[in-house]
């Protein structure tokens, strides 16, 4: 957890000397673009070398359904915390439904392994610190594109601090050295193999894959905070892609490594 940290404060204050590339309109909500740019390049490089073939692998020798099983026991264990962030942002009737998504499905689920809630009209309502951040008024800050973990902002990224402090379930808590550093491993090529397709989707389509996944990523944040603050008791617009969620793959999201709610 500490290296992390410090890579995100690393991050944010190499990028004061960093510039658009040349030629190109500086977006205002991008001021740090040509560090961003770099740190993009790296985590796409790592992602290509490393991530995607391990994550074709996991895909071609383990059953669906084992992925799945492995899907939903991490979405479950996500539920924890999405709950208690729903209770911070004043969305009560969320956060209920997140705690019933997580009795349901570790007891009746088989710890997670089958998401019964979700069969059973139990939407999952995702939601992480830096979205209750934005609840609360806190401003987005600048984009940042933090190394490994992808698409950010100043906000985003003390948010993500907070997720893997503040999580009483993530795995990070978990004392066994190796076996924390297989289930972060397992977490990564799950989110990675879940992504296949679309990330391909992202090559083909996108003319310039950095602006497409910043764009998509900052109308992504802006969309789910708007959908809270209109109305506690409605659910966000998830109209625009979500990268954190694996369950989702029905628009073009960048690829592992480069993504990050």
């Amino acid at each position: 957890m500490n290296n992390k940290f410090l890579a995100v404060v690393l991050a944010a204050g190499l990028a004061g000397c960093a510039a658009a590339p040349e030629g190109q309109t500086a977006d205002p909500r991008d001021p740090l673009e040509g560090f961003n740019r770099g740190v993009y390049k790296f985590n796409d490089t790592v992602d290509r070398a490393v991530l995607k073939p391990v994550a074709q692998g996991y895909v071609n020798v383990v059953p669906s359904p084992v992925r799945s099983c492995v899907r939903n026991m991490f979405n479950n264990v996500g539920d924890v915390w999405s709950a208690i962030n729903s209770f911070l942002q004043n969305r009560a009737p969320d956060g209920l439904n997140s705690g019933f998504r997580v009795l349901l499905n570790t007891t009746m689920g088989v710890f997670g392994c089958f998401d019964l809630a979700t069969q059973n009209g139990l939407p999952r309502n995702k939601a992480d610190f830096g979205q209750t951040l934005g609840v609360w008024g806190v401003g987005p800050g600048p984009y940042l594109v933090l190394p490994l973990l992808g698409p950010s902002t100043v906000r985003d990224a003390g948010g993500t601090v907070v997720d893997f402090v503040g999580d009483p379930v993530a795995v990070g808590n978990i004392e066994n050295v190796p076996v924390r550093n297989t289930l972060y491993g397992l977490r990564a090529v799950n989110t990675r193999a879940n992504l296949l397709e679309v990330g391909d989707l992202l090559d083909q389509v996108a003319l310039d894959p950095y602006t497409f996944t910043r764009d998509a990523y900052l109308q992504r944040r802006a969309s789910l905070i708007r959908g809270v603050k209109s109305d506690g008791n409605e659910l966000p617009d998830y109209s625009l892609p979500d990268y954190g969620d694996d369950d989702q793959s029905e628009a073009p999201a960048p690829a592992a490594g480069q993504s990050q709610q």
